[in-house]
């Protein structure tokens, strides 16, 4: 048993009600915001027309080509080698703009000959101005006619589109030429028609004005003045205008932290730790074999990503081994993605029930049973589904790809049946979160927190349902909604909610912070998290077929989410301060067994200050965004936030379950390798970001701006000297992070594991 008698937990009175009340109204407004962007997103969705003619009224490609050929593309994991409308990856080209300047350039050269009998480079200044302008009409002009689902071309569009087909089969021949895919990826005529009917739709709603409006159904996204897409007004106006909201955010809760002097983690006093190490249940004992699968899974995660990063910097050659015929670059990032995403989420669901265990002084007896049942369930879905992908993009699934191999939306790239196992796993994992630490079970003064814990638990498996909402022919644009109703709401609001309530209850637990201060604080985040992240969430669908008014409240509303994040540097000092003091009540220095969890910690704050605060409000603003989506700063933010606060804070967890089930001889054994991993994989974190990330982000960005968002998503800018350069510079920081963060952290999790199972169960010990 590791919990304490119920009169050392203190006698704290509730918190105000206030707290609650509040967050139910941002709740509530904050949905009905997003629920009605969402309906809009199907109302305002960019039309699939029945049938694509050219002036002869011969058809060139039909609305089930277009559907077919997404399918296509969802298929082979190319949203896994390249990007439509800016989301997707970023070792090959954003598919929908390079459609669109081929298109535009074969329409201009048609329009020259017709007009001037001379190809376009044989143009003077005047006659090339002329011409950008008579293309940038014919291409903007939208002559889809909505009562017969028709979409008529001209004849130089048609010839366009004609060409797309040789243009994309070219495409898929050569690894060297596409970012690293199997060569002659796609080589089917049928296949490659439906793949150019899709990505020429994409680029026609890119291009084409949306009626009643003077800019395109995304906004005139990409960037490429070739065919008139120029930022719209709004997204000038809504990010100047979010620069004020962010600015009143800042000031008010600076205000409130300064009236009220309880806010924050710091304690008036020290409170004696609620568990101590070395004092594990049966129950937690068998929760450790869940970190080891973290472990080998942050370590794969790592070696695949060394691998893609490799595809960017000499892409078709792996050190002169063929590599893209075994193991293609858009699998490596589909399983880079999936395995990160596994192995947090493991991490979180082990510690969460360690922690639960925590709150009440007895064990079921059937905890360890389910402990056991949950994990065994936990490795089919995650190696199912890992080797269901492989065999997918395969091809060796036939009709079966979308159920048991990759769907092919990135960070949902798993099967449908893994999908409905993992939720239905998520929920059992609930119900036995439930049993161990639901209120009733709990001290008294648990009980708030508690409550806290089970609502953050339960929205974990409720909003992953949203990616059972569409399938592989679904509209693109209500696909990316949902998707991000996943990829933000899951990852960056609740999982962020649940892991504020584990660091609370851990801080709580180690008497780091009292209960109404824990309490205070999950309240306060999520306040400020749901405040901003909530409609916020449309900052992802600015330009994928959404309307400006999301683009409004999306700008608005998504700077909020930096608030929070500006928080955290209040308290630093103060609570390194406090955990070096003496404690008031027995007169001796604080000692903090839990020393490498606290340091983690603290990672997790710096990383969620500079990955989602900086790097994440650097790309928010819709001007910024609509020049830096797709681009390397995207990943840049990504690998500082989902590593750096998520994977940080993972790890933090691990490292606590280790040494709470190790005695201090055992533990002494182990901690050097966690050391070692602290500082390997912040340094190494750091050097990715700073040698290569940013700089190469901010070099690609300049290339949007210069050349157009084709230009710089290409083969031009990619094979360029100075990215190449920034490109080998990943590798002393991937290094780093592989040999002195993931392997020590691995030899720690099995080293942890063969020691606690030689260590017999601690008796009763209570502080």
């Amino acid at each position: 048993m590791n919990t304490v008698s119920e009169p050392l937990l203190g006698d704290e009175g509730p918190v105000s009600p206030w707290w609650v009340r509040i967050l139910v109204i941002v709740m509530v407004v904050g949905f009905g915001l997003l629920l009605m962007i969402t309906a809009l997103a199907y109302k305002n969705a960019p039309p699939i027309p029945d049938k694509v003619v050219d002036p002869q009224g011969n058809t060139v490609f039909t609305g089930q080509d277009i559907r077919d050929g997404q399918a296509v593309f969802l298929r082979y994991g190319l949203m896994n080698n390249g990007s439509i409308w800016g989301h997707g990856a970023y070792l090959g080209p954003d598919y929908s703009a390079l459609a669109l300047h081929w298109m535009g350039r074969d329409t201009a050269r048609a329009l020259a000959l017709s007009r001037y009998g001379r190809p376009p480079e044989q143009l003077d200044d005047m006659e090339k101005a002329a011409l950008q302008a008579q293309t940038a009409v014919v291409m903007k002009t939208n002559r889809y006619d909505a009562a017969s689902r028709t979409l008529a071309l001209t004849a130089p569009e048609a010839d366009a589109y004609h060409r797309q087909v040789g243009y994309w089969a070219d495409y898929f021949t050569a690894s060297a030429r596409n970012g690293g895919l199997r060569p002659n990826l796609i080589n089917d005529p049928d296949e490659l028609h439906q793949f150019a009917a899709f990505v020429g739709w994409a680029a026609w709603v890119s291009v084409a004005t949306r009626p009643g409006e003077t800019y395109s159904y995304t906004n005139n996204f990409p960037y490429d003045p070739s065919v008139g897409n120029v930022p719209t007004a709004g997204s000038i106006l809504w990010s100047a205008l979010s620069l004020v909201v962010l600015l009143g955010g800042i000031a008010t809760v600076l205000l409130i932290f300064g009236k009220f002097e309880h806010l924050g983690w710091v304690n008036e006093r020290h409170i004696h730790p609620q568990v101590l190490p070395g004092t594990a249940s049966e129950g937690q004992r068998a929760l450790v074999k869940y970190f080891v699968v973290v472990a080998i899974l942050f370590l794969l995660q790592t070696l695949v990503g060394g691998a893609i990063a490799h595809s960017r910097a000499e892409p078709g050659d792996f050190y002169g081994f063929p590599l893209d015929n075994i193991l293609p670059s858009n699998l490596l990032r589909t399983w880079h993605l999936q395995t990160a995403i596994f192995w947090i989420a493991t991490a979180y669901v082990a510690a969460a029930l360690f922690l639960g265990r925590t709150l009440r002084s007895d064990e079921p007896g059937s905890f360890k049973l389910w402990v056991n049942l949950i994990f065994g369930a936990f490795a089919v879905v995650i190696f199912g589904s890992l080797l269901g992908e492989w065999l997918g993009m395969s091809n060796l699934l036939g009709d079966l790809w979308f159920w048991l191999g990759n769907q092919g939306w990135e960070f949902l790239e798993l099967g449908r049946i893994w999908q409905v196992l993992l939720i239905v796993g998520l929920f059992v994992w609930f119900g036995v979160l439930w049993t161990l630490a639901r209120p009733r079970n709990v001290a008294p003064q648990a009980k708030p927190l508690a409550s806290m814990f089970m609502v953050a638990a339960l929205a974990i498996p409720t909003f992953y349902i949203p990616a059972l909402f569409y399938g592989a022919h679904t509209n693109y644009t209500i696909v990316d909604t949902w998707r991000f109703w996943i990829i933000h709401l899951w990852v960056e609001g609740f999982f962020e909610l649940f892991a504020t309530t584990v660091v609370a209850l851990t801080f709580f637990q180690l008497g780091l912070a009292r209960r109404n201060t824990a309490l205070r604080v999950i309240y306060l985040d999520a306040i400020l998290y749901f405040l901003g992240g909530l409609v916020g969430t449309g900052h992802h669908w600015y330009f994928s077929g959404q309307t400006q008014i999301n683009l409004a409240l999306a700008g608005m509303f998504s700077v909020l989410e930096v608030v929070p994040l500006t928080l955290l540097t209040l308290d630093a000092w103060a609570f390194v301060r406090a955990t070096r003091a003496d404690c008031e009540e027995c007169g001796r220095a604080i000692n903090i067994p839990h020393k490498w969890t606290f340091y983690f910690l603290m990672a997790v704050g710096f990383w969620n200050f500079v990955g989602a605060g900086v790097f994440g409000f650097l790309i928010n603003l819709p001007i910024v965004s609509y020049y830096e989506v797709g681009t390397i700063l995207t990943p840049n933010h990504g690998h500082a936030a989902l590593m750096g606060v998520f994977g940080m804070l993972a790890i933090a967890l691990m490292v606590f379950v280790l040494r709470q089930v190790l005695d201090d001889a055992r533990w002494a054994q182990v901690e050097k390798y966690v050391r070692v991993c602290f500082f390997g994989s912040n340094i190494g974190l750091a050097m990715m970001v700073a040698l290569s990330l940013f700089p190469g982000g901010i070099l690609q960005v300049w290339d949007v701006v210069q050349n157009g968002y084709w230009h710089a998503r290409g083969l031009e800018f990619t094979t360029s000297a100075g990215a190449r350069t920034l490109e080998w510079l990943r590798l002393p920081g991937d290094v780093v992070f592989i040999v002195f963060g993931a392997a020590p952290l691995l030899i720690a999790g099995i080293k942890g594991w063969q020691l606690m199972r030689g260590q017999p169960v601690a008796a009763s010990r209570i502080r």
